[in-house]
């Protein structure tokens, strides 16, 4: 392509690593993607639509993991989530007999989304990890049997003592 011709259609931007990306600057940016990654930008995803649910998981092993009274998640399909980056995954059997499988960069360490690429069909990803914490708006609080007592939550979020069914 010639960029003189494509000026008005592109825009020349630097990224962190001083490599020259393009931009295409005349197309809007669907208000309804979502973005993020760990701290060290090795692993970003972009999440597309309305997330299935979100909310604030209060269970034992999230608040380890997190080294928090929770972790805050959004819930997608798979087919509407783009991830990039090498990532660690720790897959941990839950109480329930569930398995959960956390994601971790494999250069930071940073906690970034759950679910096994091309192996699960939804991923949750962590509201921490967002470019834009504005976008997280929890609906639900799951595992509140197991909640810290000093963990206050927000107005208008429902609480389940478990995971909801169905």
């Amino acid at each position: 392509m010639d960029l003189k011709k494509a000026k008005d259609k592109f825009e020349i931007v630097k990224n962190r690593n001083s490599k020259t990306q393009y931009r295409c600057a005349n197309v809007r940016v669907m208000s309804e993607t979502i973005t993020g990654g760990c701290l060290c930008g090795a692993v970003r995803y972009e999440a597309h639509g309305e997330p299935r649910f979100a909310g604030y998981c209060f269970c034992n092993d999230c608040r380890r993991q997190s080294g928090s009274g929770f972790i805050g998640f959004m819930g997608f399909d798979a087919s509407a989530i783009v991830i990039t980056g090498a990532v660690l995954t720790h897959s941990h059997k839950l109480g329930d007999g569930r398995i959960a499988d956390r994601n971790h960069c494999a250069a930071c360490w940073s906690l970034v989304y759950g679910g096994i690429v091309g192996e699960t069909d939804n991923h949750t990803i962590y509201a921490g990890s967002h470019d834009d914490p504005s976008r997280f708006e929890p609906k639900i609080g799951i595992f509140a049997s197991e909640k810290a007592p000093w963990v206050v939550v927000p107005e208008g979020v429902t609480m389940f003592d478990r995971m909801p069914q169905g």
